[in-house]
């Protein structure tokens, strides 16, 4: 068993410790050697870090981490591309800022941190304390590093908008914390003869958030096709650098190699930064996965701030259906995300949706969710918020959860439809105004939150079934009525062939006829066939 590094994002511990590695130092060169400042936007927790921590090990010249590293144990780090270069392996003086530490919630905490910083770099080249404004503390720095070095300084910053992301909402703080950040950061663009090397990472497009309005010189690397592989892992890098981690889960799992890799594609890869659509895989999942021999929800459950849960409440009702597969326009990729009223940049910049297709012609995308992982996870969050307002108990998810696995487990519809029930009879009147489409959706999330492989309007040649169950032991096909009869329901699949595309599938077929009453604010009648 090798090992993984979870949670360490520090390249030199990572190389010294013995951790697995997957070499990014191709892109790394090509970025150096380029000498542009560069801005990139990634989701949390998919090797920004790690990349920021890669960078400065370059920079300060420490050429020994990426020679080939022969451990005491006998552990062998591989020789990394970059050794192969013609790079001079020159120590430049190297500011970094990392604003990715949780414990940046008020603005005294954020003042705090910005102070200590520029204090250790103020000590390191014996300039003298100052109550000075931060554009004038760091002018100060990068002269005074460059003149006594003499060599050009390098900023490095990561997750510069985190602390924006913790206070959707409160539009005072956000205005406050742009306000640091352009006093911090507005040097840069003027000082760029004194600098040679600017990267910046966070969730959010920097243009948008006004924090870096003055440094429009930052060239936006997010979506660029050469890039899209400098953080998250490719599928060749997993079968060929990971291939034994594969393996070995595999052993573990009892399973096949060929199926283990299924299993990880399915849950962990699908996510796309750009029109060439290289498929990435969720580096944090699968390093939890491989070292806890499990498949989970690792990131989901550990990269969503309580502050996208608030966010949804403030949104108008979100239907999962209907964003799993939407189309936008490139523009929205440039809204800020401290809207509530546009929730697409922010579910796409924070890594819930990702890039299905690109329309070349008319210059739109299609987003849905990555994967399992992020699809089930972001139901239970939809579920959750649901459950919060309704004041439903433990229980309930409980009872609802134990009646869908006997339902899946031994083909028992009816304990379910009971469960259900229960659940819509503590929806409060005043969500229910969308009447079908409400109770369709609702239903829908609470079938992904399980688990379930489920297709909402699965389309057919005669028109398109509400809900489509997939499980272990048959073909469910559901369609809703509204007002109306669950005899009306059954007769519209067999009258518009909704069950035709499953004929040769082999699990045996059962239509469901569901009925929703106005009045009652539930299901009333149900019958299958």
């Amino acid at each position: 068993m090798r090992k993984y590094p979870v949670g360490i994002q520090s390249f030199e511990k990572i190389r010294n410790d013995g951790y697995v590695y997957i070499d990014k130092t191709a892109l790394v060169y090509k970025m150096i050697t380029e000498g542009c400042p560069y801005f990139l936007s990634r989701p949390r927790r998919f090797g920004k870090s790690l990349l920021v921590s890669t960078l400065a090990a370059v920079f300060e010249g420490r050429r020994e981490l990426f020679e080939k590293i022969t451990l005491k144990n006998g552990t062998v780090q591989p020789r990394l591309f970059i050794a192969d270069t013609d790079w001079e392996w020159e120590k430049y003086p190297v500011l970094r800022f990392d604003f990715s530490t949780s414990n940046l919630t008020s603005i005294a905490k954020l003042d705090e941190y910005v102070n200590d910083t520029l204090c250790g770099y103020e000590q390191q080249y014996s300039i003298p304390a100052t109550d000075a404004s931060y554009s004038l503390r760091m002018k100060n720095i990068i002269h005074t590093a460059e003149r006594q070095t003499g060599k050009k300084v390098v900023v490095l910053c990561d997750e510069y908008d985190n602390m924006m992301l913790h206070c959707l909402g409160d539009a005072q703080m956000q205005k406050t914390v742009r306000e640091r950040f352009q006093d911090l950061f507005g040097p840069l663009k003027s000082e760029d003869s004194h600098l040679r090397f600017v990267f910046i990472t966070g969730i959010s497009k920097f243009s948008q958030m006004g924090i870096f309005s003055k440094l429009n010189n930052l060239n936006n690397i997010s979506m660029v096709p050469a890039y899209e592989t400098i953080c998250g892992i490719s599928e060749q890098e997993l079968v060929t650098t990971m291939r034994p981690d594969i393996e070995l889960m595999a052993e573990q799992q009892g399973e096949t190699y060929d199926t283990m890799l299924a299993i990880l594609k399915a849950n962990y890869d699908g996510y796309h930064f750009g029109k060439g659509k290289t498929d990435m895989y969720n580096p944090f999942s699968l390093i939890k996965a491989f070292n806890n021999a499990e498949i989970d929800s690792y990131w989901f459950d550990s990269a969503t701030p309580s502050a996208l849960i608030e966010m949804l409440a403030n949104m108008p009702p979100i239907d999962m259906a209907d964003i799993d597969g939407v189309e936008c326009d490139a523009s929205d990729f440039d809204r800020p995300f401290d809207s509530y009223a546009a929730p697409l940049p922010v579910l796409y910049q924070s890594g819930y949706l990702t890039i299905k297709s690109y329309d070349r012609e008319m210059d739109a995308y299609t987003l849905g969710f990555p994967n399992s992982e992020v699809r089930k996870g972001f139901a239970r969050c939809l579920y959750q918020y649901v459950a919060h307002q309704q004041h439903q108990d433990d229980w309930t998810r409980s009872t609802l959860q134990m009646a869908y696995k006997r339902f899946r487990r031994d083909n028992v519809m009816a304990p379910f439809i009971e469960a259900l029930k229960v659940f819509f009879a503590g929806v409060p009147y005043m969500i229910d105004d969308k009447g079908e489409h409400h109770f369709h959706a609702m239903l829908y999330t609470l079938f992904v939150s399980f688990g379930a492989d489920v297709v909402a309007e699965d389309l057919s040649s005669k028109g398109r079934a509400d809900l489509t169950l997939k499980m272990p032991k048959g073909i469910y096909i559901l369609e809703l009525k509204y007002d109306d009869t669950a005899e009306a329901a059954l007769q519209q699949i067999d009258e518009r062939g909704y069950a035709a595309k499953y004929a040769l599938d082999g699990r045996p077929i059962t239509k469901v006829g569901l009925a929703f009453s106005s009045k009652e604010r539930n299901i009333t009648e149900w019958k299958s066939k």
